[in-house]
């Protein structure tokens, strides 16, 4: 299907209504005025997959946009030329592209329709369907001839299409008179049953349908999955309560587990019925109401009787088709909005289907060149190049581990009855994809009860014998699309799916070495990953308050950011355990925990297919409940010897320190030299290419680093977990990276979102927009007030969306829509983190940011502090100096609260006895 939309944007309900009805397996559009800032969610159409190109933001108008049955596997195409509106994507051996000429003569240029002939002249010596708006309307497509007064151009085009032995198959006219929009093939029996039928919406062209006849087919998965949902529980429970685990699970703990897993799955078979699914189904918009789609059809039989889009019949059933489709979406908005507070699960799946979806995988390109695009051929591939980056032990030269840890004790064995079991099952989210053994989270939730005490007994006898059934030790793996092309292997990363029943022994265990770590004071300060009360935000505060402390005394810092390479995949197993056994972990548990580790395999999954199973040989599982933990206690010793400061999030770390002389600089490349010779020893690798040197400080001499002889790269600015930093500490990048994000979601809010009730925005608003303006906010609270206005324009702009609002004072507009500016918010965000210091529910005590006040008998609270003179303006606004006079101004009673919702209930309070308190 062809079609010239002028503006796609207001025009997705007739869009998606129209699709509904035709079902077409390809969809170009031209026109579609989209542009770069638009996020290919607004454009998503559910079962196809979107390829765009956007014309530049400095000129308006337009664009093509095409989409392609996901379930013909299609491949991005790129064409040799440097054309300026058409985008390609190859199906088989099939080429389908979508292009757009502009009959404005500053857009098209002599250059341009070079280009253009090129493309078709590129193409013609393959298989191609290329359709478009070519704006030629001087050419006779029957007779095959120019019309008098036509362009030299327009002669040109026409010969370039016989010299290549192209066929053009439109000849009725697609907008007036004329035909414009075209359908060309190298293969004059590649298309057949060609319509023109009624214009999309407004638009002023008509669209054409057609067939094409390829020997490319789409692939039907149809499979049969069972309808938890309807399950007979209360048999199934009835059975459960009849047995005696204790008779029934004897022998070696995998010999219980299989007997429990059959007994389980044989109850699933018997009253779990199957429904049959089909990968390719697409299914109707959840907004759009029947009758609406039959008024779209009524529209589309009008104009195929009377072949006119201005006839008096077509008109009254197009404005009929438009009316109840924009009534049945504000009436589904409407219905979301009333239904907010009993119903929010269904007001979050509208609103994710908003902010994300689903990626599909692949086709994958191997290393020569070659397409693969079957399900089976991408899981191969992915599984392949998976494995490539585990680490072969070098089991001959294991380094020996000072037993540093043992003088604060064992942790040998836990404590396993049905009570710790059933509180697991209980918090199991039953969204969760089963393992490998195909167990499904929610049949287990359902019956909890009935099983806690089986997986209590299994549990123990798997400590006690040091056995872990193989169905523990096999995951499938998902691979996750990360950034760049969706045809390399390289740019995805892989999650593990494993059983969830051994995710519950996991968890199990997980909360037993974190108490026994935490209580010992075993992990380092300088980790901040996985740990409870410590965060990106501790990790970059830590940061910022040593660097700004230094820059505001007069001394310059260099900051290293380090990158590990596949850092969680490259674990080596008998390193690891070692240094397990190291932190107090042995007897039951270290053995558990090494004989989970050994034997693992993995395959590839996609879309029911998978690969062959293949060794993991080392790594922790990316998705396991233990594997972050065990990272923790791998990495833990990487601070030993290092001078400078070092701070961890998982696998990220940064490296930096003072640097006024030549010995400083030594002093930091050699604590760089020890992390490099820490990641050799132990079989870790650092990618030395993502690694970048900052250098802070205005007299900053820029010394040079090198990491195995290669300098580093010096950057300006650097993305750490999230927030921009840069050299000169301001907040200014940050805050333009986070209004641009913000402003994208919300623009994509107010092109979506047809009934714009009051309840909805609001909810839309505090999900997707607000987190990105105040994400880490105590980190990089602007000082300036260009920065705290460009960020508060962000709620401007959203309280302007509101019915009724937009000519109101922006302060009136807060106060009916119950909202704190932008800036209130973040001061008391800063508050409220030197609560949870104050309080002990932050890992960083009030002591190690801030100096407390020697001073008694004051008025106001126990917790004053002390505000130190500062010289440069990025240490008077960072955090731990600019909340100073405002914490030291609460009073006792405020802080005397038990939970940190209670402290912000005060806060309210506060707000609006102290008017002006949250603002400086």
């Amino acid at each position: 299907m062809s079609l010239n939309a002028r503006s796609i944007v207001n025009k997705t309900d007739i869009l998606q209504a129209t699709v509904h009805n035709l079902k077409p397996d390809i969809i170009g559009i031209t026109e579609s005025w989209t542009h770069p800032e638009m996020f290919d969610l607004e454009l998503h159409l559910d079962g196809y997959q979107l390829f765009r190109c956007d014309r530049s933001l400095s000129s308006k108008g337009g664009g093509v946009l095409l989409y392609v049955n996901n379930e013909l596997n299609p491949v991005e195409f790129s064409t040799n030329t440097i054309y300026g509106e058409h985008v390609w994507c190859q199906v088989d051996d099939l080429l389908i592209g979508v292009c757009y000429r502009s009959p404005n003569s500053d857009i098209v240029g002599r250059e341009n329709e070079l280009e253009l002939r090129k493309v078709i002249e590129e193409v013609s010596n393959s298989h191609f369907v290329l359709i478009g708006d070519f704006n030629y309307p001087d050419i006779d497509w029957i007779t095959h001839t120019v019309k008098p007064g036509a362009t030299a151009e327009t002669s040109r085009f026409l010969e370039c299409l016989e010299e290549n032995f192209v066929t053009q198959h439109v000849t009725e006219p697609t907008r007036s008179k004329a035909v414009l929009d075209l359908v060309m093939t190298r293969d004059p029996d590649l298309i057949s049953s060609l319509n023109v039928i009624e214009p999309l919406g407004g638009s002023d062209h008509n669209m054409v349908t057609f067939v094409i006849h390829h020997q490319g087919e789409i692939a039907v998965n149809s499979k049969e999955v069972r309808e938890y949902a309807k399950a007979d529980y209360d048999k199934i429970r009835g059975e459960l309560a009849s047995m005696d685990w204790d008779e029934l699970l004897v022998g070696t703990a995998d010999e219980c587990w299989y007997c429990f897993k059959e007994v389980i799955l044989d109850l699933e078979r018997r009253y779990i019925p199957l429904k049959k699914c089909t990968g390719h189904k697409r299914r109707k918009p959840m907004w759009m109401t029947w009758k609406a789609s039959r008024l779209v059809k009524k529209k589309q039989r009008v104009f195929a009787k009377y072949k006119n889009a201005e006839h008096p019949a077509y008109k009254l059933a197009a404005k009929e088709a438009k009316r109840e489709l924009r009534h049945s979406r504000r009436k589904f908005e409407k219905q979301l909005a009333d239904n907010i507070k009993s119903d929010v699960k269904s007001f979050y799946a509208y609103a994710g289907s908003k902010s994300k979806i689903k990626s599909k995988i692949g086709p994958l390109k191997d290393d020569n060149g070659n397409t693969i695009s079957t399900e089976q051929g991408m899981a191969h591939e992915f599984n392949e190049f998976f494995t490539t980056v585990f680490t072969k032990e070098n089991l001959t030269s294991v380094p020996a581990i000072q037993q540093m840890f043992c003088q604060y004790g064992y942790l040998l064995d836990i404590h396993v009855d049905d009570s710790v079991v059933m509180k697991k099952l209980e918090k199991l989210r039953m969204d969760k994809a089963p393992g490998a053994d195909d167990i499904q989270p929610r049949y287990l939730k359902e019956i909890a009860d009935e099983i806690c005490h089986a997986l209590a007994i299994i549990l123990r006898k798997s400590l006690d014998q040091g056995i872990i059934p193989e169905d523990w030790r096999i995951a499938n793996v998902s691979p996750i699309f990360k950034k760049g092309s969706r045809g390399k292997a390289s740019n995805y990363r892989p999650v593990s799916l494993t059983s969830q029943v051994c995710k519950i022994y996991e968890s199990i265990l997980r909360d037993a070495i974190l108490e026994h770590l935490i209580k010992n004071r075993l992990i380092r300060e300088s980790q901040h990953g996985f740990l409870r009360g410590r965060s990106c935000l501790s990790n970059l505060l830590v940061f910022l308050d040593k660097v700004t402390d230094c820059v505001d005394k007069g001394i310059n810092v260099d900051v290293i950011f380090l990158d590990l390479a596949k850092a969680f995949d490259k674990v080596p197993h008998v390193r690891l355990m070692n240094k397990v056994r190291a932190h107090g972990i042995d007897g039951f548990i270290g053995n558990w925990i090494e004989n989970w580790l050994k034997g693992r395999k993995q395959r590839v999954c996609i879309r029911g297919e998978g690969s062959t199973w293949l060794e993991v040989i080392s790594g922790v599982p990316q998705g396991s409940v233990l594997g972050p933990i065990l990272f923790l206690i791998f990495i833990n010793d990487m601070d030993c010897g290092i001078i400078n400061w070092l701070l961890k999030f998982a696998d990220d770390a940064k490296l930096f320190g003072k640097v006024q002389s030549d010995l400083d600089s030594s002093i930091l490349q050699g604590d760089l030299q020890r992390l490099f010779d820490w990641a050799n020893e132990w079989q870790m690798e650092f990618n030395i290419d993502k690694c970048k040197v900052m250098h802070i400080g205005n007299s900053n001499k820029n010394f040079k680093y090198y990491m195995d002889s290669k300098e580093l790269e010096m950057v300006q600015e650097e993305k750490d977990l999230g927030v921009l930093i840069t050299n000169d500490l301001k907040a200014s990048s940050q805050c333009v990276q986070a209004c641009n994000k913000a402003n994208r979601v919300l623009g994509m809010i107010h092109r979506t979102i047809v009934y714009k009730n009051r309840d909805i925005l609001l909810k839309l608003y505090k999900s997707l927009v607000r987190p990105h303006v105040e994400y880490c906010t105590p980190v990089w609270s602007p000082g300036y007030q260009k920065d705290k206005l460009l960020i508060e324009r962000v709620q401007h702009r959203f309280t302007r969306m509101i019915p009724g609002l937009s000519k109101l004072p922006y302060c009136e507009r807060l106060e009916r829509l119950g909202l704190w500016s932008l800036e209130e918010r973040r001061n008391r965000a800063d508050i409220i983190e030197v609560f949870k210091m104050a309080k002990g529910w932050s890992a960083f005590p009030l002591e190690s940011m801030f100096e407390l006040s020697n001073t008694k008998h004051l008025r106001g609270h126990n917790f004053k502090l002390v505000k130190h003179r500062s010289n440069l303006e990025v240490r008077r606004q960072f955090f731990t100096e600019r909340l100073i006079n405002r914490w030291n101004s609460l009073d006792q009673q405020t802080l005397d609260v038990d939970s940190v919702n209670c402290f912000k209930n005060r806060l309210q309070r506060l707000r609006k006895t102290q008017m002006g308190f949250f603002v400086d």
